[in-house]
Protein backbone atom coordinates (compact mmCIF):
# COMPACT_ATOMS: atom_id res chain seq x y z
CA UNK A 1 0.00 0.00 0.00
CA UNK A 2 1.58 3.51 -0.53
CA UNK A 3 2.13 5.83 1.59
CA UNK A 4 0.12 8.88 1.30
CA UNK A 5 0.80 12.13 3.05
CA UNK A 6 -3.28 12.53 3.07
CA UNK A 7 -5.96 10.06 3.16
CA UNK A 8 -8.18 8.50 0.87
CA UNK A 9 -11.75 10.06 -0.10
CA UNK A 10 -14.29 9.38 0.98
CA UNK A 11 -17.72 10.65 -0.87
CA UNK A 12 -20.64 9.11 0.62
CA UNK A 13 -20.20 5.56 0.40
CA UNK A 14 -17.39 6.00 -2.55
CA UNK A 15 -14.07 5.75 -1.76
CA UNK A 16 -11.23 6.90 -4.26
CA UNK A 17 -7.63 6.12 -3.04
CA UNK A 18 -6.34 9.83 -3.18
CA UNK A 19 -7.78 13.01 -2.94
CA UNK A 20 -7.39 13.96 -6.34
CA UNK A 21 -10.28 14.16 -9.33
CA UNK A 22 -10.80 15.86 -12.66
CA UNK A 23 -12.96 18.77 -12.05
CA UNK A 24 -16.31 18.72 -14.92
CA UNK A 25 -15.14 21.17 -17.50
CA UNK A 26 -17.45 22.18 -20.17
CA UNK A 27 -16.70 21.45 -23.60
CA UNK A 28 -13.63 19.26 -22.68
CA UNK A 29 -14.01 16.69 -19.96
CA UNK A 30 -15.81 13.85 -22.16
CA UNK A 31 -15.61 10.18 -21.93
CA UNK A 32 -11.96 10.19 -23.57
CA UNK A 33 -10.63 13.14 -21.30
CA UNK A 34 -12.03 11.04 -18.49
CA UNK A 35 -10.03 7.57 -19.13
CA UNK A 36 -7.05 9.82 -19.82
CA UNK A 37 -7.09 11.32 -16.42
CA UNK A 38 -8.20 8.46 -14.21
CA UNK A 39 -5.08 6.46 -16.30
CA UNK A 40 -2.53 9.68 -14.97
CA UNK A 41 -3.70 9.31 -11.70
CA UNK A 42 -6.93 11.19 -11.13
CA UNK A 43 -8.83 8.77 -8.79
CA UNK A 44 -12.51 9.90 -10.12
CA UNK A 45 -13.46 12.39 -13.15
CA UNK A 46 -16.36 14.20 -13.71
CA UNK A 47 -18.30 14.60 -17.22
CA UNK A 48 -18.33 18.11 -18.52
CA UNK A 49 -21.37 20.13 -16.70
CA UNK A 50 -24.75 18.94 -18.17
CA UNK A 51 -28.17 21.24 -18.49
CA UNK A 52 -30.78 19.16 -16.83
CA UNK A 53 -33.20 19.76 -20.62
CA UNK A 54 -29.87 18.61 -22.50
CA UNK A 55 -30.06 15.34 -20.59
CA UNK A 56 -33.46 14.88 -21.12
CA UNK A 57 -33.66 15.68 -24.69
CA UNK A 58 -30.23 13.76 -25.95
CA UNK A 59 -31.00 9.78 -24.36
CA UNK A 60 -33.73 9.95 -26.79
CA UNK A 61 -31.43 10.59 -29.78
CA UNK A 62 -28.30 9.24 -31.47
CA UNK A 63 -26.16 11.13 -29.83
CA UNK A 64 -26.75 10.28 -26.70
CA UNK A 65 -23.22 7.41 -26.81
CA UNK A 66 -21.04 10.92 -27.50
CA UNK A 67 -22.10 12.60 -24.24
CA UNK A 68 -23.48 9.87 -21.82
CA UNK A 69 -20.71 7.38 -22.59
CA UNK A 70 -19.91 4.89 -19.66
CA UNK A 71 -18.09 1.62 -19.70
CA UNK A 72 -17.99 -0.57 -16.93
CA UNK A 73 -14.49 0.43 -16.78
CA UNK A 74 -15.24 3.73 -16.34
CA UNK A 75 -17.34 3.23 -13.26
CA UNK A 76 -17.59 5.09 -10.79
CA UNK A 77 -18.42 7.64 -12.95
CA UNK A 78 -19.36 11.48 -12.16
CA UNK A 79 -22.07 13.58 -13.67
CA UNK A 80 -22.68 17.43 -13.00
CA UNK A 81 -25.98 19.02 -13.69
CA UNK A 82 -27.10 22.37 -13.77
CA UNK A 83 -30.51 24.17 -14.16
CA UNK A 84 -33.22 26.31 -12.35
CA UNK A 85 -36.19 23.97 -12.26
CA UNK A 86 -35.73 21.16 -9.72
CA UNK A 87 -38.47 19.45 -11.28
CA UNK A 88 -35.99 18.91 -14.22
CA UNK A 89 -33.19 18.91 -11.89
CA UNK A 90 -34.78 15.85 -10.76
CA UNK A 91 -35.74 13.90 -13.89
CA UNK A 92 -32.26 14.27 -15.36
CA UNK A 93 -30.54 12.85 -11.97
CA UNK A 94 -32.29 9.63 -11.92
CA UNK A 95 -31.94 9.62 -15.43
CA UNK A 96 -28.24 9.65 -15.57
CA UNK A 97 -28.18 7.26 -12.58
CA UNK A 98 -30.01 4.71 -15.21
CA UNK A 99 -27.04 4.94 -17.39
CA UNK A 100 -24.81 4.35 -15.28
CA UNK A 101 -23.23 7.31 -13.60
CA UNK A 102 -22.74 6.22 -9.99
CA UNK A 103 -22.29 10.38 -8.27
CA UNK A 104 -24.34 13.56 -9.19
CA UNK A 105 -22.92 17.19 -8.78
CA UNK A 106 -25.33 20.02 -8.89
CA UNK A 107 -23.41 23.14 -10.69
CA UNK A 108 -24.30 25.94 -8.79
CA UNK A 109 -20.97 27.94 -9.52
CA UNK A 110 -20.64 28.55 -13.35
CA UNK A 111 -20.08 32.13 -13.81
CA UNK A 112 -20.99 32.32 -17.70
CA UNK A 113 -22.91 35.38 -18.09
CA UNK A 114 -25.88 33.63 -20.60
CA UNK A 115 -25.74 30.78 -17.58
CA UNK A 116 -26.37 33.19 -14.93
CA UNK A 117 -29.04 35.18 -16.77
CA UNK A 118 -31.19 32.08 -17.08
CA UNK A 119 -30.99 31.64 -13.50
CA UNK A 120 -28.57 28.54 -13.50
CA UNK A 121 -25.29 27.85 -12.44
CA UNK A 122 -23.91 30.97 -10.05
CA UNK A 123 -26.87 33.04 -10.08
CA UNK A 124 -28.18 30.24 -7.42
CA UNK A 125 -25.53 31.34 -5.00
CA UNK A 126 -27.63 34.55 -4.91
CA UNK A 127 -31.03 32.75 -4.44
CA UNK A 128 -30.64 30.38 -1.74
CA UNK A 129 -33.69 29.04 -1.09
CA UNK A 130 -34.09 27.88 -5.02
CA UNK A 131 -30.86 26.22 -4.52
CA UNK A 132 -31.86 24.52 -1.32
CA UNK A 133 -34.64 23.12 -2.64
CA UNK A 134 -32.94 21.58 -5.83
CA UNK A 135 -30.79 19.87 -3.93
CA UNK A 136 -32.82 18.34 -1.18
CA UNK A 137 -35.46 17.36 -4.28
CA UNK A 138 -32.06 15.48 -5.70
CA UNK A 139 -30.73 14.15 -2.80
CA UNK A 140 -34.57 12.74 -1.74
CA UNK A 141 -34.89 11.14 -5.10
CA UNK A 142 -31.95 9.36 -5.67
CA UNK A 143 -30.78 6.07 -4.04
CA UNK A 144 -28.87 6.59 -0.54
CA UNK A 145 -25.91 4.96 -2.60
CA UNK A 146 -25.36 7.14 -4.76
CA UNK A 147 -23.65 10.58 -3.55
CA UNK A 148 -25.12 13.99 -4.40
CA UNK A 149 -22.07 16.55 -4.29
CA UNK A 150 -22.53 20.44 -5.09
CA UNK A 151 -20.07 22.49 -6.51
CA UNK A 152 -20.13 26.48 -5.40
CA UNK A 153 -17.93 29.43 -5.41
CA UNK A 154 -16.67 31.64 -2.15
CA UNK A 155 -19.99 33.69 -3.05
CA UNK A 156 -21.65 35.35 -5.97
CA UNK A 157 -20.10 38.90 -5.66
CA UNK A 158 -18.14 40.79 -2.77
CA UNK A 159 -20.92 42.67 -1.24
CA UNK A 160 -22.40 40.93 2.37
CA UNK A 161 -25.31 40.28 1.20
CA UNK A 162 -23.64 37.63 -0.83
CA UNK A 163 -21.27 36.69 1.55
CA UNK A 164 -24.42 36.05 4.19
CA UNK A 165 -26.28 33.97 1.37
CA UNK A 166 -23.19 31.87 0.59
CA UNK A 167 -22.91 30.58 3.88
CA UNK A 168 -27.25 29.96 4.68
CA UNK A 169 -26.66 28.36 1.66
CA UNK A 170 -23.59 26.05 2.87
CA UNK A 171 -25.90 25.27 6.00
CA UNK A 172 -28.70 24.42 4.04
CA UNK A 173 -26.71 22.23 1.76
CA UNK A 174 -25.65 20.65 5.26
CA UNK A 175 -28.91 20.43 6.41
CA UNK A 176 -30.58 18.28 3.12
CA UNK A 177 -27.89 15.53 3.27
CA UNK A 178 -25.74 16.46 0.76
CA UNK A 179 -22.81 13.81 0.26
CA UNK A 180 -19.67 16.55 -0.44
CA UNK A 181 -18.89 19.91 -0.75
CA UNK A 182 -16.44 21.76 -3.81
CA UNK A 183 -15.80 24.93 -3.44
CA UNK A 184 -13.78 27.46 -6.15
CA UNK A 185 -11.78 30.38 -4.33
CA UNK A 186 -13.34 32.50 -6.46
CA UNK A 187 -16.84 35.16 -6.63
CA UNK A 188 -19.13 34.36 -9.75
CA UNK A 189 -18.48 38.22 -10.97
CA UNK A 190 -14.78 37.55 -10.82
CA UNK A 191 -15.24 34.49 -13.41
CA UNK A 192 -11.63 33.30 -13.88
CA UNK A 193 -10.01 37.15 -12.95
CA UNK A 194 -7.80 37.39 -10.34
CA UNK A 195 -6.30 35.11 -7.73
CA UNK A 196 -8.25 32.10 -6.44
CA UNK A 197 -8.91 32.93 -2.32
CA UNK A 198 -8.42 29.89 -1.01
CA UNK A 199 -8.82 31.63 2.65
CA UNK A 200 -12.16 31.36 2.34
CA UNK A 201 -11.70 27.46 1.56
CA UNK A 202 -10.06 26.67 4.53
CA UNK A 203 -13.17 28.82 6.30
CA UNK A 204 -15.48 26.45 4.71
CA UNK A 205 -13.66 23.40 5.87
CA UNK A 206 -13.43 24.58 9.49
CA UNK A 207 -16.85 25.55 9.70
CA UNK A 208 -18.21 22.31 8.18
CA UNK A 209 -15.61 20.12 10.70
CA UNK A 210 -15.70 22.13 12.87
CA UNK A 211 -18.97 24.42 13.52
CA UNK A 212 -21.40 21.90 12.11
CA UNK A 213 -19.70 18.83 13.65
CA UNK A 214 -19.77 17.35 9.99
CA UNK A 215 -16.29 15.93 9.51
CA UNK A 216 -17.77 13.38 7.39
CA UNK A 217 -18.56 15.58 4.75
CA UNK A 218 -15.63 16.47 2.69
CA UNK A 219 -14.57 20.14 1.12
CA UNK A 220 -13.00 19.74 -1.94
CA UNK A 221 -10.65 23.19 -3.27
CA UNK A 222 -10.85 24.65 -6.50
CA UNK A 223 -8.84 27.77 -8.43
CA UNK A 224 -5.53 27.79 -10.06
CA UNK A 225 -3.84 24.79 -9.37
CA UNK A 226 -1.19 24.74 -11.91
CA UNK A 227 1.12 22.46 -10.59
CA UNK A 228 2.00 19.49 -8.31
CA UNK A 229 3.52 21.93 -5.43
CA UNK A 230 0.66 24.02 -5.03
CA UNK A 231 -1.73 21.66 -4.89
CA UNK A 232 -0.13 20.32 -1.94
CA UNK A 233 0.53 23.46 -0.50
CA UNK A 234 -3.03 24.77 -0.86
CA UNK A 235 -4.01 21.39 0.45
CA UNK A 236 -1.81 22.37 4.07
CA UNK A 237 -2.70 25.45 4.15
CA UNK A 238 -6.61 24.90 4.08
CA UNK A 239 -7.09 21.78 5.40
CA UNK A 240 -9.29 20.44 2.15
CA UNK A 241 -10.23 16.65 2.01
CA UNK A 242 -9.36 16.64 -1.54
CA UNK A 243 -8.27 18.92 -4.99
CA UNK A 244 -10.21 19.46 -8.08
CA UNK A 245 -8.12 20.04 -10.98
CA UNK A 246 -9.37 21.96 -13.76
CA UNK A 247 -8.25 24.24 -16.22
CA UNK A 248 -4.70 23.13 -15.26
CA UNK A 249 -4.97 19.34 -16.48
CA UNK A 250 -6.62 20.45 -20.15
CA UNK A 251 -3.84 19.44 -22.68
CA UNK A 252 -1.58 18.59 -19.47
CA UNK A 253 -2.67 15.14 -17.95
CA UNK A 254 0.86 14.50 -16.62
CA UNK A 255 0.08 17.22 -14.02
CA UNK A 256 -1.95 13.97 -12.34
CA UNK A 257 0.70 12.31 -12.62
CA UNK A 258 2.79 14.83 -10.73
CA UNK A 259 0.61 15.61 -8.29
CA UNK A 260 -0.15 11.84 -7.09
CA UNK A 261 3.82 11.59 -7.01
CA UNK A 262 3.39 14.54 -4.52
CA UNK A 263 0.85 13.43 -2.56
CA UNK A 264 2.60 9.96 -2.46
CA UNK A 265 5.62 12.12 -1.03
CA UNK A 266 7.65 10.39 -4.08
CA UNK A 267 10.06 12.52 -6.04
CA UNK A 268 7.61 14.46 -8.79
CA UNK A 269 8.10 13.31 -12.35
CA UNK A 270 9.82 16.35 -14.71
CA UNK A 271 7.76 17.50 -17.73
CA UNK A 272 7.11 15.08 -20.24
CA UNK A 273 9.55 14.40 -23.24
CA UNK A 274 8.26 15.02 -26.84
CA UNK A 275 7.97 11.13 -27.67
CA UNK A 276 6.16 10.91 -24.43
CA UNK A 277 3.94 13.73 -25.69
CA UNK A 278 3.11 11.99 -29.09
CA UNK A 279 2.72 8.90 -27.62
CA UNK A 280 -0.33 10.39 -25.05
CA UNK A 281 -1.73 12.89 -27.87
CA UNK A 282 -2.15 9.77 -30.77
CA UNK A 283 -3.59 7.19 -28.30
CA UNK A 284 -5.87 10.40 -27.06
CA UNK A 285 -6.81 10.75 -30.69
CA UNK A 286 -7.30 7.35 -31.05
CA UNK A 287 -10.07 7.18 -28.17
CA UNK A 288 -11.71 10.77 -29.60
CA UNK A 289 -11.98 8.38 -33.30
CA UNK A 290 -13.96 5.70 -31.42
CA UNK A 291 -16.38 7.44 -29.93
CA UNK A 292 -16.94 10.07 -32.21
CA UNK A 293 -15.42 8.70 -35.71
CA UNK A 294 -13.29 9.57 -38.23
CA UNK A 295 -15.58 12.58 -39.47
CA UNK A 296 -15.95 14.27 -36.23
CA UNK A 297 -12.60 13.33 -34.72
CA UNK A 298 -10.60 16.46 -35.94
CA UNK A 299 -13.24 18.75 -35.00
CA UNK A 300 -13.57 17.63 -31.31
CA UNK A 301 -9.80 17.23 -30.90
CA UNK A 302 -8.45 20.51 -32.29
CA UNK A 303 -9.25 22.18 -28.76
CA UNK A 304 -7.77 19.40 -27.47
CA UNK A 305 -4.50 19.99 -29.97
CA UNK A 306 -3.86 23.77 -29.27
CA UNK A 307 -4.03 23.00 -25.48
CA UNK A 308 -1.03 20.43 -25.31
CA UNK A 309 0.67 22.36 -27.93
CA UNK A 310 1.33 25.01 -24.64
CA UNK A 311 3.97 22.21 -23.84
CA UNK A 312 6.03 22.10 -27.29
CA UNK A 313 8.77 24.45 -27.21
CA UNK A 314 7.84 25.45 -30.76
CA UNK A 315 4.23 25.99 -29.30
CA UNK A 316 3.28 28.51 -32.10
CA UNK A 317 4.06 26.45 -34.80
CA UNK A 318 2.41 23.41 -33.21
CA UNK A 319 -0.72 24.86 -32.72
CA UNK A 320 -1.19 26.81 -35.76
CA UNK A 321 -1.10 23.31 -37.43
CA UNK A 322 -3.43 21.86 -34.98
CA UNK A 323 -5.70 24.48 -36.07
CA UNK A 324 -5.30 24.32 -39.64
CA UNK A 325 -5.84 20.49 -39.11
CA UNK A 326 -9.18 18.79 -41.00
CA UNK A 327 -8.30 15.14 -41.30
CA UNK A 328 -6.76 12.10 -38.89
CA UNK A 329 -4.05 11.62 -41.33
CA UNK A 330 -2.90 15.01 -41.13
CA UNK A 331 -3.22 15.07 -37.19
CA UNK A 332 -0.67 11.85 -37.41
CA UNK A 333 1.61 13.55 -39.77
CA UNK A 334 1.68 16.62 -37.75
CA UNK A 335 2.59 14.34 -34.71
CA UNK A 336 5.76 13.34 -37.11
CA UNK A 337 6.67 16.76 -37.91
CA UNK A 338 6.74 17.74 -34.54
CA UNK A 339 6.82 15.59 -31.58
Amino acid sequence: MVNSLFPPLKVGGLVFDAPLIQAPLSGYSDAPMRRLARRFGASFALCEVFLDQFVLSVVRGSKSRFYLNVKDSDKPAGAQLMGSDSNEFVSAALKLVELGFGLIDLNFACPVKKVVGKNRGGYLLSDPIRAMEIARRVRDALPASVPVTVKLRRSFDDSEKSRKAFWSLLDGLLDVGVDGIAVHGRTVVQRYQGIANWSIIRDVKEHVAVKRNRPEIPVLGCGDLFSAETVITRMRESGVDGVALARGVIGNPWLFQQTRAAMEGRSIPGPPTLAEQKKVIAEHFCDVIELYGERRATTVMRKFGVAYSKLHPDSERVRMAFVACKTPQRWFEILDEFY
